[in-house]
């Protein structure tokens, strides 16, 4: 790591490592490829900019990009207020893999249930879930990029999915009554 702070090869290293990590931290946190692409190259060049800052304190060196995405998403958030789009181009391209339409709408229509019930979830739950289910990391990986114990990790996914469990329940009430 000492090296990346003067070798700029050796970030391109770090980049080219984490970059796809990042990246889809980011999109399934703002649900648009345009804005991910964007604010992973923010993450990116804060990592740059603020290198020399960084110090080694146990946790990877991703834990720290994870935090300065973070970061970036819930500024992002709080610019934006939610404008969640749908690229053309990741619809059209789905229906040339053969799916067949219908099944794609109503494929469609329960990720956009899904991700609208994790969006209202707390920053940390939203992040927990991706870092879960997206990053595939482990609760042990999760704890270092979060600052947290393993077990506080899974008390923390438990009650999230619990949540989630009944925030589901309710909005399937609402559309039946």
């Amino acid at each position: 790591m000492a090296r990346a702070k003067s070798d700029p090869q050796v970030f391109g290293q770090l980049y080219e490592l984490h970059v796809r990590r990042i990246y889809n931290y980011v999109y399934y946190r703002t649900g648009n490829h345009h804005d991910a692409e964007d604010l992973t190259a923010r993450v990116f060049f804060r990592a740059l900019e603020h290198l020399g800052r960084y110090q080694e304190r146990g946790a990877p060196f991703s834990a720290w990009l994870y935090r300065i995405a973070h970061n970036a998403v819930a500024n992002w958030h709080r610019d934006k207020r939610w404008n969640q789009t749908v690229a053309l181009e990741d619809l059209a391209g789905q229906l040339e893999h053969g799916d067949d339409p219908f099944r794609l709408a109503e494929r469609s229509e329960a990720q956009a249930q899904l991700l609208r019930l994790v969006r209202h979830l707390p920053p940390e739950r939203q992040q927990l879930l991706v870092l879960k289910f997206v990053e595939r990391c482990s609760n042990q990986e999760i704890g270092e990029i979060m600052g947290r114990t393993e077990g506080a990790i899974k008390s923390l996914y438990h009650r999230t999915l619990i949540a989630l469990r009944k925030d589901l329940g309710d909005e399937w009430e609402g559309i039946s009554d």
